[in-house]
């Protein structure tokens, strides 16, 4: 009996003794490049570890708790040893490291889908020959407490493995990749049919009582439902704060447009996201890419007509005015019957395309499409100025559609609209002489087909607030 608790007590004190990192350290990852790079993991409390990698020695010694953390200096050379080595009464020796651009990708269902059932997929799949492209797939968890780990794994890109990869991430890291010429690495955590407040920390958004509708059907349920207000933020954010990226990318609000209440409490909710993610993760106002809603639903030409699906375009766009934000605008992308586009190809490039513009400073790039930026009335008329409106026209060279106008009785007419010499938009409606507002591409599935020169289409937007 001695002896077998003897044996016991050996095999716990191995156990404790062996060194670990984080599970997002791990073969074939990415390291962002020209940034300090945190190493975290666990060992016996008091145990000395020490992380070689790329002509680095960084030593620590595990706390009482068991954790241990160090920082590796940042690394500009992407040409270094493929080898990291992590120390302590064990030996971890991880494969094929890259350094290059990483990036966090989250969101719902439509982040979540995979490669396989995009467009294309045969043809994608034997394209996807990219080996220093890089997914970490996270595991779904809901817990009511922020967690230190995960559980999931770095994955190379080549034809057998990109089927699984999140099709707007897989083609935002294609992008970057055949761009830069760099590795990209993709921390992926997503998760079909939640809500914003799910992905972030209850710590911030506890106490603001613009929140009290969202929060009430959560009072006093204590289930680690994947819905529960930051349920996923703790499981599915928190064990990666603070792996160094570059940025994030974020494919959401469907779960949000449920009502026309919580589709306006995004334009809260989705500053309060990134500035609680960017304040955690200690590396400044790092870029934050995100996708407005496409169009979706049955097309409806009454402009009167209510839509839930416009006011959270609308709260996504007033969430540029945060710095080093961006939207990818899908309005000409979606599909009438499914929730789910086929065509995540253009979701990623236009992503792809406001990063390479915006912050690696690609200027044969086009950040986006145009984007709403003010207006003047002059007599019947409205005369808009877009930004990113380089080479105005209508698609296939039509009259342009998608604009409506409406008086002081509020009620909304279609309006025509045509393209100044000097490139802004005069919006006229025969039925309104003293406008009060206009609209444009505001419903669920609007016909719209207002483009710059490179085809990017133009953000639904509005000048009123009724």
């Amino acid at each position: 009996m001695k002896q077998a608790i003897l044996i016991l007590c050996l095999c716990v004190s191995v156990v404790q003794a062996e060194v670990k990192l984080a599970p997002v350290f791990g073969d074939y990852m990415v390291l962002q490049r020209g940034a300090v790079a945190p190493v975290w993991g666990t060992a016996s409390p008091g145990e000395k570890v020490t992380v070689e990698f790329a002509g680095q020695t960084k030593r620590t010694v595990a706390g009482p708790d068991g954790k241990w953390r160090v920082r590796l200096d940042a690394i500009n050379d992407l040409k270094v040893s493929p080898l990291f080595k992590v120390t302590g009464e064990n030996v971890i020796r991880l494969k094929e490291v890259l350094v290059g651009e990483v990036w966090f990708a989250s969101g719902q269902s439509n982040m979540a889908w995979p490669v396989s059932k995009c467009r294309d997929f045969e043809k994608e799949k034997a394209a996807a020959k990219f080996r220093h492209i890089r997914m970490f797939t996270t595991a779904r968890k809901a817990t009511l407490e922020p967690q230190s780990t995960v559980d999931g794994k770095w994955t190379e890109c080549t034809p057998e493995t990109v089927g699984g990869f999140s099709g707007a991430a897989y083609f935002f890291a294609r992008a970057l990749h055949e761009k830069l010429n760099v590795p990209v690495g993709i921390v992926h955590s997503s998760w079909g049919g939640t809500a914003i407040e799910a992905w972030t920390s209850w710590e911030v958004q506890k106490d603001d009582k613009r929140l009290q509708m969202v929060h009430q059907p959560w009072k006093d349920k204590a289930a680690a439902d994947r819905n529960k207000p930051a349920n996923l933020f703790n499981g599915m954010v928190n064990p990666h704060i603070p792996y160094a990226i570059r940025g994030a990318i974020w494919y959401q609000g469907e779960r949000n447009s449920r009502h026309i209440g919580f589709a306006k409490a995004y334009a809260i909710q989705l500053p309060m996201m990134i500035n609680d993610w960017r304040r955690r993760w200690g590396q400044g106002d790092f870029p934050f890419l995100f996708v407005q809603l496409p169009n979706f639903k049955a097309v409806n030409l009454d402009p009167n007509a209510p839509s839930i699906w416009a006011h959270t375009r609308e709260s996504m766009a007033k969430t540029l005015a945060l710095p080093n934000t961006g939207m990818a605008t899908t309005i000409d992308i979606g599909e009438a019957r499914d929730i789910h586009p086929k065509n995540k190809q253009d979701v990623g490039r236009r992503l792809a395309n406001w990063a390479l513009a915006e912050f690696y400073n690609q200027a044969d790039v086009p950040t986006s499409g145009p984007l709403y930026e003010s207006h003047e009335t002059d007599g019947a008329k409205v005369i808009v100025t877009f930004r990113h409106a380089e080479g105005l026209k209508a698609r296939e060279g039509r009259e342009i559609s998608g604009f409506a106008m409406a008086g002081a009785d509020k009620k909304f007419y279609g309006a025509t609209a045509i393209i100044r010499q000097d490139g802004r938009v005069e919006v006229t409606c025969e039925l309104v002489d003293q406008p009060a507002a206009i609209r444009y591409g505001w419903a669920d599935n609007p016909v719209v087909n207002l483009i710059n020169r490179h085809g990017l289409p133009a953000a639904p937007f509005r000048t009123d607030d009724w």
